[in-house]
């Protein structure tokens, strides 16, 4: 259960470099992606990094407890 924490968390810094990265490309004025997909990828990125890292912890703790 342990990896399993850890594979959420990679998945949440990967959307949260993705939020960052929507942000950067919409203030440059044009995105590469165009604007709609950018602001759908912002829109995504967010709740995703947010929900992965919290049940992240939550794997984790309960590893932890389990294992001690």
């Amino acid at each position: 259960m342990y990896v399993k924490s850890q594979l959420l968390l990679g998945i949440s810094v990967i959307a949260a470099i993705a939020f960052v990265g929507s942000i950067y490309e919409l203030s440059s004025g044009t995105p590469e992606l165009g604007s709609t997909v950018t602001w759908a990828i912002l829109g995504v990125s967010l709740p995703a990094s947010v929900f992965f890292f919290l049940t992240a912890v939550k794997l984790a703790k309960a590893s932890m407890k389990n294992d001690g």
